[in-house]
């Protein structure tokens, strides 16, 4: 079958036939005056054709770093300080030497360091301190010569003799040099390409056509490049959301979608809010230094905001107040609930929603809400992670409305087969549920707990109304959904493992 070649494809054989049968592309790029992307693609209609062939070498090239310029222009450290001993009469206080060299006093160790170990001088410890004798000015060393020879530009280290390529390798190490990978593409014609040169006129040809050539009728006598589907494409990395992120503002947009609104707070709370206002006695096991973050500076804030409420509260736990509990039967302590935490549950923004002037009953509030515990890491737990935290406020509600809810959430944002639920425990809730659900491949994951609060929290926040409350995983919800087995791969700063990831 005879060739079909264009153009762009014989100036490329050409060139390579006069430059021997090989050369870099851009040689080629500047010999044929064509643009990088064209010569690209005749090389890869030329390949394809069995005309050429493409070779790639990769060479380590080193260069100076800031700081070898600067040695470059003033001479290596342990240089400058030898000349000064040198010219001392070849004794000098080690510390004064650095001095006059015009180096930082903390260059002593290196400088020191590298004059033994080149053997340029030694080291005297005398009672009137450390002294650095230089026998004499020694002659130009390896590690200044590979540093002249670079100078301004970068070389391969491959050109370099053996041992300057040991120097270059120490001068690596002490961060004067540093390196970088060059990678360079040749085309080599092949004997087909060499055959098909003579017997080929090349073809006029366009890949678009133009309203110029319509009007003016060349387009009757243009050859339209065709087009190669098949062949590859340069590999795309466009800027994207993190997936996980993604995640986050879908369940935000479906539950704002089913009425609720975006409650807000912030990441330092006091014990009171995230605590106390929840009936959590403040002698509770779960108050600890190891379940919380106490802050240090500031330690305290000042509760006069809220200073109805924490009298009402503060009777709650004592003696249970109007809420016709008995309470925790302690002395509750004002000192202790002014101390500042970092969140440790999503329950405090419900806390926040609760007692903001701005509640409506009915009412249903949510939050993805950042949260900190002194967990042990694993698989499936984080010091910081995240919780989808709601709440709702409605006369008739009852369990069967928060069950409905966190079914909700087990089987359309985690993507669950079956969900279940367990008794649980907490202070202000009651009854209390945990959510466990399963994902065939992926099994059984307890997701966080819920429940109603108890009077003991609400009455004395001002409320009459029954309010289902839940605090659950959204990093686990979203683990189960992609099928991911270890948590902190959501943080994951893997690259590749996000370029990866769908865009939308």
């Amino acid at each position: 079958m005879q060739l079909e070649l264009r153009e762009n494809d014989v100036k490329v054989l050409r060139t390579l036939r006069d430059a021997g049968g090989t050369a870099p592309v851009e040689d080629i790029v500047q010999k044929t005056g064509l643009a990088a992307a064209a010569v690209a693609r005749a090389s890869l209609t030329l390949s394809e054709q069995g005309l050429l062939k493409e070779q790639t070498t990769r060479t380590t090239e080193v260069f100076c770093t800031e700081e070898g310029h600067d040695y470059l222009a003033n001479g290596l450290p342990e240089r400058r300080v030898a000349t000064v001993v040198h010219d001392a009469g070849g004794k000098l206080s080690v510390s004064e030497a650095v001095q006059q060299a015009g180096l930082p006093h903390d260059f002593i160790s290196i400088v020191t360091g590298w004059i033994t170990r080149k053997g340029w001088g030694r080291i005297e410890r005398t009672s009137l301190g450390t002294i650095l004798t230089v026998w004499k000015n020694p002659p130009k060393d390896e590690d200044e010569e590979v540093l002249e020879r670079i100078g301004q530009v970068s070389i391969p280290i491959e050109e370099l003799p053996s041992n300057l390529k040991q120097a270059a390798d120490r001068l690596l190490k002490r961060k004067i040099l540093a390196s970088k990978e060059r990678v360079q593409r040749k085309l080599r014609i092949t004997p087909q390409g060499l055959d098909a040169i003579p017997a080929q006129a090349s073809i006029d040809e366009v890949s678009g056509l133009t309203s110029e050539m319509i009007h003016s009728g060349d387009w009757e006598r243009i050859h339209l490049r065709a087009y190669n589907v098949s062949s590859p494409v340069p590999l795309l990395n466009p800027g994207k959301y993190h997936p996980y992120l993604r995640f986050l503002r879908m369940v935000k947009r479906k539950l704002v979608g089913l009425g609720f609104t975006e409650a807000g707070g912030p990441l330092v709370e006091t014990a009171f809010i995230n605590d106390d206002c929840l009936y959590m006695p403040q002698d509770h096991p779960a108050r600890e230094i190891h379940d919380l973050y106490y802050l240090k500076h500031p330690s305290k804030s000042s509760l006069e905001p809220w200073k109805d409420i924490v009298d009402r509260v503060a009777q709650t736990h004592e003696n249970g107040w109007k809420t016709g509990s008995t309470g925790w039967g302690y002395k509750y302590s004002k000192d202790e609930a002014s101390k500042l935490v970092l969140r440790s549950h999503g329950t405090a923004l419900s806390v926040r929603s609760m007692i903001s002037k701005d509640l409506q009953i009915p009412g249903k509030y949510f939050a993805i809400a950042r949260c900190f515990r002194p967990e042990l890491l694993d698989r499936t737990h984080l010091t910081e992670f995240n919780q989808a935290e709601g709440i709702v406020l409605d006369p008739s509600l009852s369990l069967r409305n928060l069950l409905g809810v966190l079914v909700m959430f087990a089987r359309e944002v985690a993507g669950a087969d079956k969900v279940r639920f367990k008794p649980d425990y907490f202070p202000f809730t009651e009854p209390s549920v945990e959510l466990q659900a399963y994902k065939e491949g992926y099994g059984w994951m307890e997701f966080g707990g819920s429940g109603i609060f108890r009077p003991e929290v609400t009455e004395p926040l001002g409320i009459k109304v029954p309010v289902i409350a839940w605090g659950l995983g959204i990093d686990r919800l979203y683990m189960m959904n992609q099928q991911i087995q270890d948590i902190r791969q959501l943080f994951t700063t893997d690259l590749e493992w996000i370029r990866q990831q769908k865009v939308s």
